[in-house]
């Protein structure tokens, strides 16, 4: 599908190693805030008291916010579950004034007392503490995640596309991952499980974005036989322009709704996504294919000539290959 139509290929490559410099750059900046301010991370991942409490009508759950706001903790988070009428609340640990560690007891007596202020009626229903060991596991296991779809996707580039596309496609989605993590070290915003759902999310819509230019890339070694690699690079993304628009603004509209519409409990998920997929089109575009070239990708890699005629051969990789011969 196509709203528009680029007549002439525009010469993306011909500016690749700027692209790729102001890559390495940002990423370079981005590892430096991971390691100088390192992540905020959220009671999830560090441990705190998890509350349930009920009320007789819709909660607002900005005004509880602030009523467990003033009573001095950083980083509550505050949610609805169930119904709207069902709020959960995650409080940090928390030190008293001796030093001392206060205990879930203490802080859910604290909060309910203030909430109780406001609206007599509302109720506990559960009190839980998650030690800061729980909060590690996940971590851990979230960068084992990470990691298993990282070795997913350069087997799968592998085998549908060519050792040197793994490589490209590998490499351009990390410089998404770690420029997202990169833009949480620097402003300090909360990286909770949802922010790590959102960063998964955008390996997935990176590396499809990825898959695409690089099958256009394939096609376009077959019809432009005397084309060269930069001009055959060019010619492939400049074709599926329209589609990475359409695409990427559909997606955009839906992210930025999230963003301004979804409340606190999505804000930082959104966030994620919406920087995640501004650097996914300027990676699999510029970065990628960019990559891919300076590899040294070319046709034989793609169209296996296996016709000792002097005729040309075919592409292995195509679906109609078995039927052909």
């Amino acid at each position: 599908m196509e709203f528009f139509r680029i007549k002439k290929d525009v010469p993306f490559m011909r500016h690749a190693l700027i692209f790729n410099i102001i890559s390495a750059l940002t990423f370079v900046a981005a590892v430096f805030f991971l390691l100088t301010r390192g992540l905020h991370m959220s009671i999830e991942f560090t441990g705190g008291t998890v509350m349930e409490v009920a009320y007789s009508q819709a909660a607002d759950l900005e005004k509880i916010r602030g009523e467990v706001g003033k009573l001095g903790y950083r980083d509550v988070q505050v949610q609805s579950f169930g119904t709207s009428r069902d709020v959960m609340i995650r409080l940090p640990i928390q030190n008293g004034s001796d030093g001392k560690q206060v205990t879930s007891a203490q802080q859910s007596d604290a909060v309910m007392s203030a909430l109780k202020a406001d609206a007599p009626d509302v109720q506990l229903r559960r009190v839980e503490f998650v030690g800061p060991q729980i909060g590690h596991e996940l971590f851990t296991d979230g960068l084992l995640a990470l990691t298993f779809v990282v070795i997913g996707i350069i087997i799968y580039l592998s085998f549908r596309f060519e050792w040197k596309f793994a490589v490209a496609g590998v490499i351009a989605n990390l410089h998404d991952v770690v420029i997202i993590l990169g833009f949480f070290a620097y402003f300090q915003w909360e990286f909770s499980l949802a922010v790590l759902a959102g960063v998964l999310a955008v390996l997935g819509y990176s590396v499809n974005e990825s898959v695409v230019i690089f099958d256009r890339i394939r096609e376009t070694f077959r019809k432009m036989r005397k084309a060269t690699v930069r001009e055959v690079i060019d010619h492939a993304i400049t074709t599926t322009m329209s589609r990475t628009i359409i695409t990427h603004a559909s997606t955009e509209m839906m992210v930025l709704s999230m963003f301004f519409f979804g409340g606190q409990t999505l804000h930082y998920f959104a966030l994620a996504l919406t920087v995640g997929i501004l650097f996914g089109i300027y990676s699999s575009v510029f970065v990628a294919a960019a990559i891919a070239m300076w590899l040294g990708v070319k046709r034989e890699d793609l169209i296996k000539h296996s016709n000792k005629d002097g005729e040309e051969g075919v592409d292995r990789n195509d679906p109609n290959f078995g039927a052909r011969v």
